[in-house]
């Protein structure tokens, strides 16, 4: 865990595989928190807030959970909380084994010699658990659609709909402060086109969106947040291939 910037902390899962170590992003909001994407969902992410949340004195709130997209590094997580929501073009969580060689056949990803062909983890949480087949529990959510406010008081994210690495991928977009939580629609590496669930005409249709709006302060689904310029040059590389 990370604080980035006042009220913002980044959280991530570091005995988890760098393929499958997404960015959780918990946002704290004068009259409601805001948790962007949940991980895996190996140990549990509630458990791990309320123990935050106290040692800085502070009481604990039910954040309203965005899911940027269903697949399992950033969906995994989300049944324990009671006010989830996703864009209904996607199922959370639908691919649950952590083996590295099923993971990436389920998903659709490519062969790739960095990633391991057994377990994508290298810690157990708890007694009994088998990574080859990871119980994520059963998830409800709210459908979250383009146009949609989240709304913490301080600060309105509005939902955008931004199809391409999966139909249902979202972004959550700050006009004000000039924010986006970007999930896997873009962040500084190599962007996934060719999964089961992706389609590279509707990325480049919301690469389009994403180069006209004005933005300083990019929360990607993985890595580092990055500012206008980085995200200006990322769109520019995938359109231009």
């Amino acid at each position: 865990m990370r604080d980035v910037s006042p009220g913002l902390t980044q959280i991530d899962e570091p005995y988890a595989h760098e393929f499958v170590r997404g960015n959780i992003w918990w946002r704290q909001g004068r009259d409601r928190d805001l948790l962007v994407d949940t991980g895996l969902g190996i140990a549990s992410l509630r458990q791990a807030l309320r123990t935050l949340t106290a040692t800085q004195g502070l009481t604990w709130r039910e954040p309203i959970v965005v899911l940027t997209h269903g697949h399992l590094d950033h969906a995994g997580g989300a049944a324990e909380f009671a006010d989830v929501r996703a864009h209904p073009g996607d199922v959370p969580a639908a691919v649950t084994s952590l083996h590295g060689r099923t993971f990436a056949q389920q998903l659709g990803a490519k062969p790739d010699p960095s990633l391991p062909e057994g377990l994508l983890v290298s810690a157990s949480p708890r007694a009994a658990w088998d990574p080859r087949h990871h119980d994520v529990g059963e998830i409800t959510a709210t459908p979250a659609e383009a146009g949609d406010i989240i709304d913490l008081g301080d600060r309105r994210y509005e939902v955008l709909h931004l199809p391409g690495h999966t139909h249902g991928s979202i972004a959550l977009l700050d006009r004000v402060n000039r924010e986006l939580f970007s999930g896997d629609v873009v962040y500084d590496d190599i962007l996934l086109d060719d999964l089961h669930e992706s389609d590279p005409e509707d990325y480049r249709r919301s690469m389009d969106l994403l180069r006209r709006l004005d933005v300083n302060d990019v929360r990607p689904g993985h890595g580092s947040s990055f500012d206008h310029y980085v995200l200006q040059r990322i769109i520019r590389a995938y359109t231009s291939r």
